[in-house]
């Protein structure tokens, strides 16, 4: 339940926020990609501070990432979980579940601006899912392992020492800094998904929602925003075992 919280409030305001930018006759449309990185920022500091219960995992590379870390529970020190099998199921489940929901608040709390005819087909698909500036799979998919290895090795250097992991456990405000930077320095080429629930549940429900004149979801390109983070937060998961621990000498 707490990943499901955590990632609907995750994406409610981060789906929220590019809605506000690219869509028009609103308020902050053309905002900017700083506007949304900020925007993205602030809807991770609520979405973990709503999830403290599980270690607000909130994104499947983060719980794969500290699975290969070697982690042995999940959660926080007054609600461990053992990594198991099961258990690393029922996290990326919830944020799957939880990235659909905010998806759908977000189209609710824009509803008379999807209806527009006038927008542009792919701005509505932006707001719910991430797309290249320029489409090469295999240079995508690099963008997408190098931005989501920054996010998972940083967030394990950070609980390096804290009991069950997760980014509960680190406070907020510097895992949202964090994809502040990412969103700067790295979301050009792809909008830096570096997350699958993130950018698989939201354009699941675009393909599903009722939205006049939204055209295709790009399903041929779904896989890059699934496939790149989970070798990203595999690789800062191996990766910080050798390194972290070398670092810290």
């Amino acid at each position: 339940m707490a990943e499901i919280v955590g990632t609907a409030l995750l994406l409610l305001l981060g789906t929220g926020v590019v809605a506000n930018v690219v869509l028009i006759k609103t308020n902050g449309f053309n905002g900017g990609a700083l506007m949304i990185n900020f925007g993205w920022g602030l809807a991770v500091f609520a979405g973990v501070e709503a999830a403290y219960a599980s270690g607000a995992h909130l994104n499947p590379a983060v719980t794969l990432g500290l699975v290969a870390s070697g982690a042995k529970t999940f959660g926080n020190p007054g609600a461990v979980v053992d990594v198991t099998p099961l258990s690393v199921i029922v996290f990326i489940l919830g944020q799957m579940i939880g990235a659909m929901i905010g998806a759908v608040l977000c189209w609710l709390a824009y509803k008379k601006h999807f209806d527009e005819l006038e927008q542009d087909p792919a701005n509505k698909l932006a707001v719910f899912s991430t797309g290249p500036g320029i489409r090469n799979y295999a240079w995508n998919v690099v963008t997408e392992v190098i931005a989501t290895f920054v996010l998972v090795f940083v967030v394990i250097a950070f609980g390096h020492n804290t009991a069950g992991g997760g980014l509960a456990a680190l406070g907020a405000l510097p895992v949202a800094l964090l994809v502040v930077g990412i969103g700067a320095s790295l979301g050009g080429p792809t909008g830096y998904a570096i997350n699958p629930a993130r950018d698989l549940g939201p354009r699941i429900i675009h393909a599903i929602l009722p939205i006049p004149g939204k055209g295709s979801s790009n399903w041929s390109y779904a896989w890059v925003p699934v496939v790149g983070p989970v070798i990203g937060g595999l690789l800062a998961g191996w990766l910080s075992i050798v390194l972290l621990p070398a670092l810290g000498k």
